[in-house]
Formats: C-alpha cells, sequence, structure tokens
C-alpha cells in the first residue's frame, strides 16, 4: 500500500479550530506531518485571517501559502433546532465554504484534497446500516436537509473535478461525533452535547428530573472525534479511489466517498441514560414527545474503510467519560476566570 502524502508536504486544514479540524491538526501532528524540521508545514488561518465565505481571499491566501494538501474541515454546523431554524444559512454558507476551498485548491495545483461531509447525506429511510451507494437514492430528513444538500454537493463537486480533471479529491461521511471541542450551547448543540450539559446542570441543582426531546426510540451511532482525526490521517496516506484494489461500488465503478464510524449504534434512551450515569445524575428522565425525533435510525456501514485496515479505537463509555470530565474542567476554568 503506498503512501499518498509525506512530511515534506504543506498541509493545510480549514476549520481548524473547530471540534473535527482540532482533532485532524492533533493526528496529523501525532503522524509527524507538519514539521518544520522535516521540510513540511501544518497551515491554519483563523476565521479574521481568512474567510472563507470570500472568494477572492481564499484565493490570495492559497497563492500566499500554496498548500500542497487541503484537509476541509470547516463548516457552519448546529443540532435539530439550530438547522430548522436557519436553513438558509446552512445552505448558502456551506455551499460557498465549500466551493471556495475545493475550486480554488484545484485550480491552485494542491496534489490531494480530503472533504468532511456528514452521515445526514442519506436518505432518512435508507436501508440499515447504510452503504455508500445510498446517496441520492430517497427523500432527506426534513430538519437537517439543508445542511444536508450543501455537504451532498461538496461531494458531488469533488467526484466531478476528479473525473473531469484528475483532481485527487476524496470524501469521508463520519456518523455523529463528540469528544474535545464540542459545541455545549442549550440551543444548537447536537444531541450528545446538549444531554451532557442538561444531565450535568440537573445533576448539579439536585433536580428531580429531566426532560429530553423526542421518544428515545431513535438509533444513532457515535464516534469519538479524535478517532475520525485518525480517520482522516489514514485516509490521505492510504486510500487512493484510482487503486485496483480500491472501494468500488456496486455498479465497479470507483468510491470516492467512504463511510466513518464505529459501526455501532444504540438508542437515544439508552445514551441518555449513560449520560445521566457519567454525570451523576440519579433522577427520572421524561420524554417530550411534541418534539422531533429526526431520523428513525443512522447506522453506518463502515466496512469499506475497514477493508482498507482502520477501524475506530475509542469505545463510546470510554469516550463519554473523558468527555464529561473535559466539559466539567472547562466550566470550572470559565469559574475561576469570572471570579
Amino acid at each position: 500500500m503506498s503512501v499518498l502524502i509525506t512530511p515534506d508536504d504543506r498541509l493545510y486544514v480549514a476549520g481548524h479550530r473547530g471540534m473535527a479540524g482540532s482533532a485532524i491538526c492533533r493526528a496529523l501532528q501525532r503522524a509527524g506531518y507538519g514539521d518544520p524540521a522535516q521540510g513540511g508545514a501544518l497551515l491554519t488561518a483563523s476565521r479574521t485571517e481568512l474567510d472563507l465565505l470570500d472568494p477572492a481571499a481564499v484565493a490570495a491566501w492559497m497563492a500566499e501559502h500554496q498548500p500542497t494538501v487541503v484537509v476541509l474541515a470547516a463548516a457552519k454546523v448546529g443540532g435539530i433546532g439550530a438547522n430548522s431554524r436557519y436553513p438558509a444559512d446552512f445552505l448558502l454558507q456551506n455551499l460557498k465554504i465549500q466551493t471556495h476551498v475545493i475550486e480554488t485548491a484545484w485550480r491552485s495545483g494542491v496534489r490531494r484534497l480530503l472533504f468532511l461531509g456528514s452521515s445526514c447525506i442519506y436518505p432518512k429511510f435508507a436501508e440499515q446500516p447504510i452503504r455508500e451507494e445510498t446517496l441520492l437514492t430517497g427523500a432527506l430528513e426534513p430538519t437537517n436537509a439543508a445542511y444536508a444538500i450543501a455537504k451532498i454537493t461538496g461531494i458531488q463537486l469533488c467526484d466531478a473535478l476528479r473525473r473531469q480533471h484528475g483532481f485527487d479529491a476524496i470524501s469521508l461521511m463520519p456518523t455523529n461525533l463528540y469528544g474535545p471541542g464540542d459545541n455545549y450551547h442549550p440551543q444548537n448543540s447536537h444531541v450528545l452535547p446538549a444531554l451532557i450539559r442538561r444531565f450535568h446542570e440537573a445533576a448539579e441543582a439536585g433536580a428531580e428530573r429531566v426532560s429530553c426531546w423526542g421518544t428515545g426510540t431513535p438509533l444513532r451511532e457515535f464516534l469519538h472525534v479524535d478517532d475520525l482525526g485518525e480517520a482522516c490521517v489514514f485516509a490521505l496516506e492510504h486510500w487512493d479511489p484510482a487503486a485496483v484494489d480500491a472501494p468500488r461500488a456496486d455498479d465497479g465503478q470507483p468510491l470516492t466517498h467512504l463511510n466513518v464510524g464505529t459501526g455501532v449504534d444504540l438508542s437515544i434512551r439508552e445514551l441518555a441514560e449513560a449520560v445521566a450515569a457519567a454525570t451523576g445524575f440519579r433522577g427520572a428522565i421524561t420524554w417530550d414527545t411534541s418534539q422531533p425525533d429526526g431520523t428513525p435510525k443512522k447506522q453506518l456501514d463502515v466496512s469499506r474503510l475497514t477493508a482498507l485496515g482502520w477501524r475506530a479505537r475509542i469505545p463510546l463509555a470510554e469516550g463519554l467519560a473523558s468527555t464529561v470530565a473535559l466539559f466539567r474542567e472547562q466550566l470550572l476554568h470559565q469559574l475561576v476566570r469570572l471570579g
């Protein structure tokens, strides 16, 4: 298996301050990439330094810094509530970010690009576990359709540039992520960080009960973000869709997007009980069935990436315990600063 990136590459991670982007940076550094002593560089730019919504700024930045490998982890993200309230923002901003970075990377002569998508690209009622071929075979989950359509466009753009211009662009579709750098906003966060915050606050207040959205029956899969970082490095190093032994779709054509996950799911009810235990909450859990459930089941088929030689390493119980501890440590630091 040939290695497709080298220590002397100039790697640009767009979205390096986000949960996924920061994990990818950590994984790249652990693997020895971006080390100036070996002729490499790990390139990043904050939002104030580079506005990815501005195509001229993106072109100027790439011309100045000349990355050879690009990882696109920048995106406007949020949970069901945020996606439902701001669909135009999620669609427009993500389309712009993706188009500006991907097209400019191709035009600038970037050798390799990794685009980070999302498992929400697949149809709401896709056959489980979800295989890569399921893309564009059915209707999306309405609560995050705008975000999903933007991500689908990014995948299709990478694939089209590969087919028409030979641009070496690949895409990974992670399942639900959690871990360091997550967003714990009370309205705009994803399900697991929202549960962590809610149960932690309830435990601290000695509350008798916690109310959760929906019925608790939907099934979800969760991947620690550090596992995602390792998967991204592995894909950059080893996954060449043009190779004779690369994963192929049912029609025999090379796949240019692969799923990333654990391949194991659990119900939201089970997740809530696990978070309650991890945070020390001992009260009752109730379910607000007036709130949406979202997709009934979303478990990824990760056999393609597994066959290449990668699999997740962090069990949910271990990852959840460390994430709760980190969340509480961050709260303590905030209190110290405020004090």
